[in-house]
């Protein structure tokens, strides 16, 4: 017979005595559990006593955790959380070094646990914190000249133990003094720092600026771009990883009128604050040093780089959101005189000829020019660009390819004026659609996503990427529509074509802009129309009755196979994220199934593994007989927990588009009574895999969108493998018809 499900078999430790082993009842009150194991080994006053997972963590058993103890685990009899936090906060103000280094050290292990933490806190524990950074003692300062190193190890623990406790979001960041603030940055612009005490001060700062709006102009005041360079040469990639999150931050949560970009300033890079961040990211310095220090580095970027890196490109790209979302001015003279610019180049007009002829004249020769250069509205092409999207910055690109690639752009205007009317493509309506469709590409004027990491090196080689890559585009369309032999009617087909040329290339990721525009060369309109039609070859759906049977003949053998597939996927394993509300939280636990597909071995891990770990090194099993059910999205309960969506907001960035995409990642398992093991897959192939496998074991239907596109693709493989000898013949939609049967049966083969 079963145990009761309330019934949990433990081991509990003691320091110096031989571990019990007893059965803790989920039924009574924690509280006289304590009490009956403190009686156990004759102590007293037992409410100073507490139980603690004996593991990595050492979380301390609550009331609201208590279900979390499993069969079999072990556990540790210590001090209580309260006691604990007191006798810590009178440590940390010792006069002997030795135990405030090692009650620090103790501090910033145990803060993780927000039952710990809120126990420290009750007892203005922060404050404490907060003051030893901001004054320090003479002992301190002695400390720092004398023993450098510890002096760097306090500290350190000190930052850890305080960037833990805010983490559990208990405490305001705007209950933070200016004092505090000027020290934190003294340790980022000190130029010979300890890593862990650096790493750790530029996250308060990132924290500091994505969670106070009062607290972003103080940080900013108080760092200058000059001060972060030296952290983004040097070789430490999370050092680097950092101090581009604290630039990030810094320039999404800065007024709109300070990302106002203007590349015509000569501003001191090194001595500009971080206030005036669209002169920091419009300069040649730090775009070559991120360049040359990170991009191009010998190491291979992580995916928190990556993450960094794409959201400074979609920032950078955000400064062109003021010209796009500008109309022109039909009437202002000044901004008609840049299209007259671009008539002047084109045609070789030096001047406007204000007495030349008639005024009849003048106008037909500029509705003439005007249709040479393919706007819409001959008469007044400024009306052109009151469209927004992409407003005056398609007027800006098209300048900037006529003053700064002359002849390319003389040529394209020229070549399309000789051409009849219908096959010219005209410059001026392909510049417009052409920017718009650029813009939506790059997402300019949306906030960047929290986890994508798909950034474009190339992007980060010139100082304006954007126009340069609007001039390797029109050059495309312009031959793109010769190859079409396009009329004024396939404009639409033209620019579609050109779109997925332009995304096919991107998607190659390459390291320059000439190494886009060799991509571009090889995706003709010819090569466009064969990946097409092999693409149309893989998905096509054959229709006939024949066809259709032996899908569904071959069908379920597919669907064993893919099953097979992901169990094996979930035999391997998969490290997850520990949720939590801090954008780079270090913390791992893996998940693995079992051999023989019966139990999920999983548990916490200190650092993310480079392979698969082992069955042994995970503490906890979930037997696969006790799952109930699988739950996804919303439904499941660390999505439905207040403010579970808005906690997850702060992972990778302040974006406010991507609560969607962490709801697509989610899933829980039901099991024992309304116990939940939660996940947040870290992308949404892992989310495939594990759901579907979860599911397999159930007995349930695999139904993500995974599982669709694989059988689709193995299906057609098989299909096609299976119908080569029946290549150029033409399948009946019905079967031949059967015989009618003979009049008798009365005939024999004779084999002589």
């Amino acid at each position: 017979m079963p145990p009761p499900a309330d019934i949990v078999k433990v081991a509990i430790e003691w320091p110096g005595a031989f571990p019990k082993l007893m059965e803790i009842d989920q039924k009574k009150p924690l509280s006289s559990v304590i009490k009956e194991v403190c009686e156990g080994w004759s102590l007293g006053n037992h409410e100073n006593f507490a139980l603690q997972h004996a593991d990595v963590t050492n979380f301390y058993i609550t009331e609201k955790n208590r279900n979390e103890i499993k069969n079999g685990a072990i556990l540790l009899l210590t001090s209580s959380p309260a006691q604990t936090a007191k006798q810590l906060h009178e440590r940390i103000q010792s006069s002997s070094m030795d135990v405030k280094l090692e009650a620090l050290k103790d501090l910033a292990n145990s803060s993780r646990d927000i039952t710990f933490a809120q126990e420290f806190i009750n007892l203005d524990g922060i404050s404490l914190l907060t003051q030893m950074v901001e004054s320090g003692t003479e002992r301190y300062q002695k400390l720092q000249k004398i023993m450098k190193p510890c002096f760097g190890d306090m500290l350190s623990f000190t930052l850890t133990a305080f960037v833990e406790l805010m983490d559990h979001g208990i405490v305001s960041w705007d209950t933070f003094s200016v004092a505090f603030i000027k020290k934190i940055a003294s340790y980022v612009n000190k130029s010979a720092m300890d890593v862990a005490v650096l790493q750790r001060s530029l996250a308060i700062l990132e924290s500091m600026v994505l969670n106070s709006h009062d607290l972003y102009q103080k940080v900013a005041q108080e760092i200058t771009i000059g001060q972060l360079i030296p952290h983004l040469q040097g070789g430490d990639q999370d050092i680097q990883t950092y101090t581009i999150a604290v630039i990030n931050a810094l320039f999404l949560k800065a007024p709109a009128e300070k990302r106002q970009l203007d590349l015509e300033d000569n501003v001191n890079i090194l001595d500009c604050p971080l206030t005036e961040m669209a002169n920091v990211l419009a300069q040649k310095q730090l775009r070559s040093i991120i360049l040359s220090n990170v991009i191009r580095s010998n190491r291979s970027i992580n995916s928190e780089m990556a993450h960094q890196l794409y959201v400074l490109q979609v920032l950078t790209f955000n400064l062109l959101e003021d010209r796009m979302m500008t109309m022109m001015d039909p009437q202002d003279q000044a901004q008609r005189d840049i299209i007259f610019e671009l008539r002047r180049i084109a045609f070789d007009v030096e001047c406007e000829p204000n007495n030349s002829g008639s005024i009849e004249k003048r106008k037909s020769m500029y509705t003439r020019d005007y249709k040479k250069l393919g706007f819409i509205n001959h008469v007044n092409p400024a009306v052109d660009f009151t469209q927004i999207p992409p407003g005056m910055l398609a007027l800006d690109n098209m300048l900037y390819f006529a003053k700064h690639q002359q002849d390319a752009y003389i040529r394209i205007v020229l070549e399309n004026s000789s051409r009849e009317d219908k096959h010219e493509c005209p410059f001026g309506r392909s510049s417009i659609e052409l920017t718009k469709m650029l813009c939506e590409i790059l997402k300019v004027g949306e906030l960047p996503s929290e986890t994508c990491p798909d950034f474009h090196p190339m992007f980060f080689i010139h100082d304006r990427s954007f126009e340069e890559f609007f001039c390797i585009c029109i050059q495309l369309l312009n031959k793109t529509w010769k190859e079409m032999r396009a009329t004024s009617e396939d404009f639409n087909k033209v620019m579609q074509v050109v779109k997925e040329q332009i995304m096919r290339a991107l998607n190659t990721k390459p390291n320059s802009l000439d190494q886009f525009k060799s991509k571009l060369q090889n995706l003709s309109y010819t090569e466009i129309l064969k990946i097409r039609q092999s693409e149309r070859m893989n998905q096509e759906d054959f229709q006939s009755r024949p066809i259709l049977e032996l899908r569904e003949k071959i069908q379920p053998e597919i669907m064993e196979l893919i099953k097979q597939q992901r169990l094996n996927r979930l035999c391997e394993g998969t490290c997850f994220r520990k949720i939590s509300s801090r954008r780079r939280q270090d913390k791992f636990w893996y998940c693995r199934l079992s051999p023989n597909h019966k139990v999920l071995h999983y548990g916490d891990l200190e650092e993310s593994p480079q392979g698969e770990v082992a069955h042994d090194s995970l503490q906890e099993k979930l037997p696969v007989a006790d799952i109930k059910a699988i739950v996804t999205g919303k439904d499941c309960p660390h999505m439905k927990e207040k403010g579970a969506l808005k906690q997850n907001k702060t992972w990778k960035g302040d974006g406010f588009g991507t609560a969607k995409e962490v709801l697509e990642l989610a899933f829980s398992i039901l099991y024992e009574s309304d116990e939940y093991l939660n996940f947040i897959a870290p992308d949404k192939n892992e989310y495939c895999v594990w759901t579907d496998g979860l599911n397999a074991l159930l007995g349930k239907e695999m139904a993500s969108d995974r599982t669709k596109s694989d059988l689709d693709t193995l299906l057609s493989m098989e299909m096609k493998l299976r119908l080569l000898d029946l290549e150029n013949i033409q399948i009946p939609e019905a079967p031949p018809p059967i015989p009618k049967e003979p009049s008798n049966y009365d005939f024999v083969y004779d084999c002589n």
